[in-house]
């Protein structure tokens, strides 16, 4: 991934909790014909590994050999920046549009998991990330348990050991802080949620990437 020196993100803490915010990513493999595969997943990622499944009936799974290479992409908020809020273009007018982000790749082997014991803890853990919250949280135990054996026989879990993992922000912060202050008015006043995002991303960095 093409980072920029003021772009580079660091702080594996925050790297880890827009990982878990997410809660899901792209996976991507080359194929035996050579050609990419891309399917996006729910993961959880503890230690230096991520677990995530995916139907059996994907065929993804099954291009997928014994510690093959993988690629998981997690994408953060993202927004269009108009040159029009920089507090540059009625100084010189030298500037265009881009775009801001935030994005994590983790990069390592992945294996495939058939066993519907090791689904059920994959489940269970996956499950219990996004239901921990709340006060009346569903559990797979509150199905009939044959039920939930015969939803996991339809699935394929992944297990990637991560190895390298790589972060990007870029949040404006190679602008002059005029020029940061009316991008976060513009991206404020626009209706995507992403948007407000972004705004407050770049509140809370000051535009320097931590």
């Amino acid at each position: 991934m093409y980072v920029p020196h003021f772009n580079a993100w660091d702080d594996q803490a925050a790297i880890r909790q827009m990982v878990a915010d997410v809660g899901s990513a792209q996976l991507i493999t080359t194929g035996p014909d050579g050609y990419p595969l891309a399917t996006l997943l729910p993961v959880v990622w503890r230690g230096e590994t991520v677990i995530a499944h995916l139907a059996r009936a994907n065929k993804h799974w099954k291009a997928i050999g014994a510690d093959q290479p993988a690629l998981l992409v997690v994408t953060g908020p993202q927004a269009y920046i108009s040159p029009g809020w920089y507090a540059a273009k009625a100084e010189h007018g030298k500037v265009v549009p881009t775009w801001n982000y935030s994005v994590v790749q983790l990069t390592g082997r992945a294996t495939v998991h058939d066993d519907v014991d090791w689904l059920q803890g994959a489940v269970d853990e996956l499950v219990e990330h996004h239901e921990g919250h709340r006060d009346a949280r569903w559990r797979t135990t509150d199905a009939p348990e044959k039920y939930i054996r015969g939803q996991l026989r339809a699935i394929v879990g992944l297990e990637i050991a991560v190895e390298r993992v790589e972060a990007k922000a870029k949040l404006s912060q190679n602008r002059s802080e005029a020029d940061r202050d009316g991008v976060v008015a513009g991206l404020l006043a626009e209706p995507s949620p992403d948007a407000h995002l972004v705004a407050e991303q770049m509140r809370v960095t000051g535009g320097v990437s931590r």
